[in-house]
């Protein structure tokens, strides 16, 4: 019973499998913090966001991870932005999970920092694959 539960929370949780992101590793919460706020402070209206992907899929990884995007831009937006960076093929579908969760395609990236963001004042990405058509 136990390995059925640890096989479900592997397969429905898939953003988990992302590990610790880069800057994370390379730098401190304290450093973090002071460098989201000075690029707020520099970029109204702007909102800084790590993009990463998912270690387990097969996709290829984005050129960069660190992002400012408008406040306005939408999810599907950001999705569409990744796909076209990866030239990822229109038969693939890919998804957007932050803190573990799938965030609706028409929300905002504001909407969507306003409740997710972390403490160092990041908002943080993973993208995976699923096939959509065969």
């Amino acid at each position: 019973m136990n390995w059925l539960l640890q096989t479900r929370t592997k397969t429905t949780n898939p953003s988990m499998n992302c590990g610790i992101f880069k800057i994370k590793e390379e730098k401190t919460l304290e450093e973090r913090m002071l460098y989201s706020q000075t690029l707020m402070r520099k970029h109204p209206g702007r909102i800084p966001i790590i993009i990463e992907k998912n270690s387990k899929c097969g996709l290829p990884s984005i050129d960069r991870s660190k992002y400012l995007v408008p406040n306005t831009l939408t999810v599907s937006q950001l999705v569409q932005m990744i796909r076209k960076q990866i030239q990822l093929e229109p038969s693939n579908g890919i998804f957007v999970f932050i803190n573990n969760k799938l965030v609706p395609n028409s929300a905002t990236i504001s909407e969507v920092y306003a409740t997710e963001k972390e403490e160092d004042g990041f908002l943080y990405a993973v993208y995976s694959q699923e096939n959509a058509f065969g």
